[in-house]
């Protein structure tokens, strides 16, 4: 039973990341602020936007995972990291060839994914421990 609510807890985070990167995308499309994905994102500040709120939801949900973790919360949290260094590596190594955004955006986003789920795992064990 514990195996299982720790795969939940990780399919938790990872659909809260994925849940809230496209819904975010979708409303920014929508309201004519990023242009549609066929055309590719090539302006630095939509580009920079795009990391940020990416980076912040990739700790949220870390933090959601460690949080519903059944033992080792931090470990779980680091989980949902690796899953998106691997992940991000594969979707840059696709992308970076079809010239969507510059190289340095997919690769960024890839090794964004285990500094931000190890920010969000210490957020949620340090404030367990207090």
């Amino acid at each position: 039973m514990k195996i299982l609510r720790s795969i939940g807890a990780v399919l938790a985070g990872l659909i809260f990341i994925v849940v809230t990167h496209t819904v975010t995308d979708k409303i920014l499309e929508g309201a004519g602020i990023f242009p549609p994905p066929a055309q590719g994102l090539h302006i630095t500040w939509m580009l920079i936007t795009a990391l940020v709120y990416r980076i912040l939801f990739q700790v949220a949900g870390s933090f959601i995972t460690a949080m519903l973790a059944p033992s080792r919360p931090f470990l779980h949290g680091m989980i949902i990291g690796v899953i998106g260094f691997v992940l991000g590596s594969v979707a840059a190594v696709v992308a970076i060839p079809m010239q969507l955004s510059p190289a340095w955006y997919p690769i960024a986003l890839a090794l964004s994914a285990i500094p931000s789920a190890w920010l969000g795992a210490s957020i949620y064990t340090g404030s367990r421990a207090r």
